[in-house]
């Protein structure tokens, strides 16, 4: 509502009036960017202090002001100091984001190699040496920054001087970040009832307000989603244009347990895989040492979710392929062409986006509940950030190397501080080659039911004759040495993260899963002769008679094997998903029900614990 006139503004009104707002905070940001997109500007904001010595503060804003880096709005536009604020601050975050990639390439570029496409391990201990933090950064990051510095020397003939030549300035978002604003641009309160707030904020009546009376107080009540606990703080959201419509990404602030970085006795070790996606279980450290299993552990199988994943991948492929085509022939009559299938590629990749999204939050909440469940206070998990498919065919290689480990870990991060319980990554070597009770190196079979053919599904130690899926064993493996090395576990002073950055062999020997004897919870002795048993404690279904049926629909059941909903599942959600299926079916595959779809629900499995 437009307090000024006392208008009741709709949806897409209020979506206007945002986004005029917004272009004139994108419009200066942008201007900002492009003005100090440079090496010099960044090591100066990235410093820490001013040209007096003095400290930079941690907002942005208030940092490019004591650099002395203004912007003024378009000549003819009258804004408030608060709107400048907000492109500073939008302005300041992508520059200071940019110093590690600053320094990351710098690092590479510094010790090129002679062949980019493969370095010598004394190639990769230079460069390693060359980038701040090299030593424990993923290689992955180093060879994707080589790939993409030589496609850069492959169009210009040369090695770029610094990221700043190789990267253009980035464009601004259009959105506003209310969090560099005072009481006098916007404000939020929390009604009495917890589940609504009301938001107030200055929004423009023109796209281009000449003077201050072009701008009006604007209240948008908002409804608080369950996951806002009654006693958080509530902070200035950051508004934003989707789909038509205004949202809010609002921030709160609630007390939560500290989670801990030792001190640990049960644990919930996680290990990833493809089809498998998740596989967990919990392990229990003992005072005198040893460490046992609490149960056999479970599975989140998103076979069928990723499935789909893949079916939009290639269409997407398929669409950019069509659209370079056209490029090529550069036809005018193929402009309209061109620019609907620009609109469907940007509607496959939101879709594929919102498909990854849901997967991990769905992912890390499984994984959480299985460790609440088991009374864990932390969770250990592999570091795949350097892991790069190769050697297992296309497919594969693009199904392992687009998995959402990345989008699970943060969303597990995120869930798991609400209780308290601390996320830990730990090395991954020789996670699911070695045995679990023995440290034995195993030997990896197709299946169970078939172990004379080689394979990597099913594992078996030769030295304690424990056999068992290759995730299982992972899982324990994991969960064992996260306990055995919880005293080397480390805070990143940045990001807050917990790991484990090397495994100590002394430590490792002690990381052996050992068996619980089985115990008889009574005396089963035959004392006396045996009681006869029927073979069917209950008749038979199409036995028993229907009641009688009364008036309506009400109170019906169906006779015998009569169908209660629908006839049969779809045939991607039914076809060789069930919890015990482990070896290659004997009829040849069809993937066109999974590749089809058949909705995230009916794909993604989870095993209780």
């Amino acid at each position: 509502m437009d307090e000024k006139t006392g208008e009741v503004l709709t949806g897409a009104v209020l979506a206007e009036r945002m986004g005029w707002c917004a272009d004139l905070v994108a419009g200066m940001a942008r201007v900002l960017l492009s003005g100090h997109w440079n090496t010099a500007d960044v090591d100066a904001l990235a410093s820490g202090v001013d040209a007096t010595g003095r400290g930079l503060p941690s907002q942005a804003w208030m940092a490019l002001r004591r650099l002395g880096w203004g912007v003024a709005p378009p000549d003819g536009v009258r804004v408030n100091d608060r709107i400048v604020r907000m492109a500073q601050e939008q302005a300041g975050r992508v520059l200071r984001s940019v110093k590690w990639r600053a320094d990351v390439v710098a690092g590479v570029l510094a010790s090129w190699p002679a062949d980019p496409d493969r370095r010598t391990p004394q190639e990769w201990d230079t460069v390693r040496r060359a980038v701040p933090g090299g030593a424990y950064l993923p290689s992955g990051v180093i060879r994707s920054r080589t790939r993409q510095i030589a496609a850069y020397v492959r169009g210009s003939g040369r090695l770029p001087v610094d990221v700043f030549e190789l990267e253009p300035s980035p464009g601004a978002l259009g959105m506003l970040l209310l969090a560099a604003c005072d009481g006098q641009q916007a404000t939020i309160e929390r009604a009495d009832d917890g589940r609504r707030a009301l938001l107030r904020l200055q929004l423009p009546v023109r796209p281009d307000p000449g003077a201050y009376a072009d701008w009006s107080w604007v209240a948008c009540p908002l409804t608080l989603p369950p996951t806002v606990p009654a006693n958080a703080v509530l902070h200035p959201p950051t508004l934003r244009i989707a789909g038509g419509r205004v949202r809010a990404d609002l921030a709160f602030t609630h007390p939560v347990p500290k989670p801990r970085r030792s001190g640990h006795t049960v644990a919930l070790g996680v290990d990833w895989g493809l089809n498998t996606l998740l596989s967990a279980g919990a392990l229990r450290l003992h005072d005198d040492g040893r460490i046992t299993a609490l149960a056999a552990g479970g599975q989140f199988r998103a076979a069928g979710v990723l499935a789909k994943q893949h079916r939009l991948r290639r269409t997407s492929e398929h669409l950019h392929t069509k659209t370079r085509h056209y490029t090529r022939l550069a036809d005018p009559a193929l402009d309209g062409r061109q620019a609907v299938l620009t609109e469907e590629i940007r509607r496959v990749a939101q879709r594929r986006s919102r498909l990854n999204d849901a997967l991990a939050r769905s992912a890390a909440r499984w994984a959480v509940d299985q460790a609440i469940t088991a009374g864990a206070t932390v969770i250990y998990l592999e570091d795949l950030r350097s892991l790069e498919a190769g050697g297992m065919g296309s497919t594969t290689n693009t199904r392992l190397s687009q998995t959402v480990r990345g989008q699970i870990v943060r969303w597990m991060r995120h869930v798991a501080a609400e209780t308290g319980i601390a996320v830990v990554t730990v090395p991954p070597r020789d996670t699911s080659r070695h045995c679990p009770h023995c440290l034995t190196p195993l030997r990896h079979r197709k299946a169970p039911d078939r172990p004379a053919t080689p394979g990597w599904k099913w594992a078996l130690c030769a030295d304690c004759g424990w056999q068992g899926d290759r995730d299982q064993g992972a899982w324990r493996r994991i969960a064992a040495r996260g306990l055995t090395h919880q005293a080397k576990t480390i805070t990143d002073r940045t990001s807050g993260q917990m790991a484990i950055r090397t495994v100590v062999d002394r430590l490792e020997r002690g990381a052996v899963v050992t068996t619980a004897p089985k115990t008889s919870r009574a005396d089963r002795s035959k004392t006396g002769p045996t009681r006869p048993r029927t073979n069917r404690p209950a008749p038979r279904r199409r036995e028993v008679p229907s009641p009688a049926r009364p008036p309506g629909r009400t109170g019906r059941r169906p006779e015998g094997h009569a169908p209660t909903g629908r006839s049969r599942l779809p045939r991607a959600a039914d076809r060789y998903q069930s919890v015990t299926t482990i070896s290659t079916p004997t009829t040849r595959h069809k993937p066109r029900g999974a590749a089809l779809g058949a909705g995230f629900h009916l794909h993604a499995h989870a095993l209780p614990t």
